[in-house]
């Protein structure tokens, strides 16, 4: 037999060493797992749960969080269509109830946050709106989400609350579409969540709704059955519940949940006895 040469040899056993290290680090982690957390999350979340994912990579190095942000409708009409996700984080406990019902929810879903409905205006509200009832003026352009979008059902559940009847100019498939549109000055007004102002950065201004008109938002996420990466996603929900994500969350205007473990099909609630109606 043919003895190595000394640099020879130490390649060789570099190779060696190399491929004991793959085996174990694929010993140690499980079937059909990735390093990718692949996340279906309501459009309200995006900024919020961009800068959360940040935070997620850092303290999991290695890990990367892609996202898919849409209408919780959207999201779910996806995910019984087979669409792959790891987390489902919803903004309405109904389309979270019709992703469980499909079999696609692994363990219980869990609340994370609450979030309450404000109108948006213009920067300076050169039209005085004041509240809700201004919303009726024929002279007031006013956008909304459609009705089976979370927050186009929050918004006619506040002005039926109020008495208010507002005929909207347009329809959006989610609540970024309402901003947007105000946002570039395509409309006088539109119903949004508290977090969307706080994201618009300026390009919009906050008209309070009464508490008595209003409603707390419960937003419930889950682990998918069908998960590409349950791991990553167990750890993804984790650190949303964690002090570190619910800071995030805050900064964004989000709320803690005032909800006990998420119980699909539960309504939003009037934010009469749990709020003050401060933004």
């Amino acid at each position: 037999m043919l003895a190595l040469a000394p640099r020879r040899r130490i390649g060789v056993a570099a190779l060696a060493l190399a491929a004991l290290v793959a085996v174990a680090c694929a010993a140690g982690r499980p079937a059909g797992s990735s390093a990718r957390v692949t996340v279906f999350a309501a459009a309200s979340l995006a900024d919020a749960f961009r800068q959360l994912a940040a935070a997620f990579t850092h303290a999991h190095p290695g890990t990367t969080v892609s996202f898919n942000f849409a209408g919780s409708q959207q999201l779910a009409g996806q995910l019984t269509q087979a669409a792959p996700a790891d987390v489902f984080a919803s903004a309405d406990q109904r389309y979270m109830q019709q992703v469980a019902e499909a079999g696609l929810v692994a363990g219980r879903p869990r609340p994370f946050a609450d979030n309450r409905l404000v109108i948006a205006v213009e920067p300076g509200n050169p039209l005085g709106i004041r509240g809700l009832a201004d919303l009726a003026d024929p002279q007031v352009t006013v956008v909304l989400a459609a009705e089976e979008v979370p927050a186009g059902a929050y918004a006619r559940q506040a002005l039926a609350a109020a008495g208010v009847r507002a005929t909207p100019s347009s329809l959006e498939t989610d609540v970024r579409a309402v901003l947007g549109r105000v946002a570039l000055g395509e409309a006088d007004a539109g119903i949004v969540y508290v977090s969307d102002v706080v994201a618009a950065r300026g390009r919009v201004e906050a008209v309070a709704i009464p508490p008595e008109h209003n409603v707390v938002v419960s937003y419930p996420i889950a682990v998918l059955a069908p998960a590409p990466n349950p791991d990553g996603a167990r750890a993804f929900v984790d650190f949303v519940l964690s002090p570190a994500g619910q800071a995030v969350l805050a900064r964004f205007g989000f709320s803690p949940s005032l909800a006990g473990p998420a119980q699909p099909g539960l309504s939003a609630r009037s934010t009469a006895s749990s709020t003050d109606g401060r933004l």
